[in-house]
């Protein structure tokens, strides 16, 4: 497949031409959401990014096959191996099942998602439906003498792993540096060593969730679960692992150690990561008890909103910076977001209403915008090149309603095809009826008609009505544009 799509790949830290294992076949891989609780801004980032990554692909021509799974057992609340399941003591504070938990908020998470436009993946495997791959990949690891068995644990044994292969290549740690800040943990005393980690813990008496295995009866470790899964669904070796820069150390770097400790070689091929979503610059997230959950945004309902925000705003606020800068959280940001995708939006609808001249003016460069946004696209999904672009087809887009410039028809539908593509298909934005639009379409009918009178006053050189006309609509919040065709309105927030 001829292209020059470039991405950044953590595991050797630099841009690398993209080939797929299996063109034109793409196996993509992306960690999901652990459903004890509603979806925040920080689980936006990643389903945005690779969603935009898996609309790319799909434009370029390949056929993907993305999984992105559901965490619902394994992930332990104090630390990977030690603390009580997330999911399971949301059940116990809630009365619920376990399962009751997960059901929940796996629908609320679809719904936010299907809210800012993130696509369905192709697959979405939940970990505690696959329990069975999970113990046989322990098993195989069990047998290459990676692991041990101690009190109805398996730990892997990272210290033998790392005289044969190095455990730390993606987060660029050595064992000495992974061993030095491992915290002292109850329970640590089942390990050789406190870099090891659990591939199957045996279950307390209390805990809820357990299945059978040949070490007892327990559950699997939360790193387990994306091997196994990527492995089912993927093969032994899939093009794109990704998710947010926090998993790569310690989570993705023990994927990475399970799947050569199994097979033999790497797993994955590119591993991708999005940076983070910071407020007053410290991570946004569930664990540090600072996030805001995307319904409280799109309600406005949070202490430190100062107004609702619309999914398509929250998409266009994280598509502004690219995927692996952080994006720090303000109303202030937030509110400029809000303002440039309107602009965006109003020059989509001003395209519609433009009629083709013969010929374009001489300093309209259609296929050259259209070119810096592929170029843009290209270079690592750069995002907010493309979002420059844009506005610069939005100014001409403007320029042209107004008179100032002409398009060719042959310009006009390119210009019209590269805000489809890029804007909609690829960027995945769309347009939204908020509340500016709703009274817009209240007063809508009335402020034509007005305008219609204005039209004829000026047309009579009545130039005191056409004024007074004006002035009335601009002091109730109305903004009024001459154009070659006659004019256009908004309400001003």
């Amino acid at each position: 497949m001829e292209h020059q799509l470039t991405i950044y790949n953590t595991l050797d830290r630099k841009k690398e031409l993209f080939v797929p294992l299996h063109a034109p076949h793409v196996g993509m891989y992306v960690c999901g959401p652990t459903v004890y609780g509603d979806a925040h801004l920080g689980h936006a980032r990643p389903a945005i990014t690779f969603d935009v990554l898996y609309r790319y692909l799909t434009h370029l021509g390949y056929k993907v096959r993305y999984v992105r799974n559901i965490t619902d057992v394994g992930h332990l609340e104090h630390d990977a191996d030690q603390g009580e399941d997330k999911i399971a003591k949301k059940a116990r504070l809630e009365q619920l099942e376990p399962m009751e938990v997960v059901q929940h908020y796996t629908i609320r998470y679809h719904q936010a998602m299907t809210a800012l436009g993130v696509l369905p993946p192709s697959i979405e495997p939940h970990a505690s439906g696959h329990i069975i791959e999970q113990i046989e990949l322990v098993k195989k690891i069990l047998d290459a003498g990676y692991a041990y068995v101690s009190d109805g644990s398996v730990y892997f044994d990272v210290v033998k792993y790392n005289k044969d292969h190095h455990y730390g290549r993606l987060s660029g740690r050595n064992l000495d540096d992974v061993l030095n800040t491992t915290r002292e943990l109850d329970g640590q005393e089942e390990k050789r060593n406190p870099a090891d980690f659990a591939l199957w813990k045996r279950a307390q008496p209390e805990h809820i969730m357990r299945w059978p295995s040949p070490w007892g009866e327990g559950f699997p470790g939360w790193h387990a679960e994306c091997t196994a899964m990527g492995r089912k669904y993927l093969g032994n070796h899939f093009d794109i692992h990704g998710g947010g820069m926090d998993l790569i150390f310690p989570h993705h770097e023990c994927e990475i150690a399970q799947s050569v400790a199994s097979q033999g070689d790497d797993m994955v091929r590119y591993w991708m990561h999005n940076n983070m979503i910071t407020i007053n610059g410290t991570k946004m997230g569930k664990s540090l008890g600072n996030f805001i959950t995307l319904e409280e945004f799109f309600t406005g309902a949070h202490p430190t909103l100062t107004q609702a925000y619309s999914p398509m705003t929250i998409r266009f606020f994280i598509l502004q910076a690219h995927y692996r800068s952080t994006v720090d959280f303000s109303n202030e940001a937030l509110q400029a977001a809000e303002k440039g995708l309107q602009r965006l939006m109003e020059a989509v609808a001003a395209l519609k209403k433009i009629a083709p001249a013969e010929t374009s003016s001489k300093e309209v460069d259609v296929q050259g915008l259209r070119a810096r946004c592929e170029e843009a696209m290209n270079d690592d999904l750069n995002t907010p090149i493309v979002i420059a672009q844009l506005f610069e087809g939005a100014r001409l887009a403007n320029s042209v309603a107004a008179g100032h410039l002409t398009l060719s028809a042959a310009d006009l539908a390119t210009l019209r095809e590269t805000f489809q593509l890029f804007c909609f298909d690829i960027m995945g934005l769309r347009e939204e009826k908020g509340a500016s639009d709703s009274r817009e379409a209240a007063y809508g009918k009335v402020v034509d008609i007005v305008l219609e009178q204005r039209l004829k006053a000026k047309a009579r050189k009545d130039w005191a009505t056409s004024d007074e006309i004006r002035d009335a609509l601009t002091a109730l919040g109305f903004e009024i544009k001459d154009t070659k065709n006659g004019f256009e309105w908004r309400l001003d927030k």
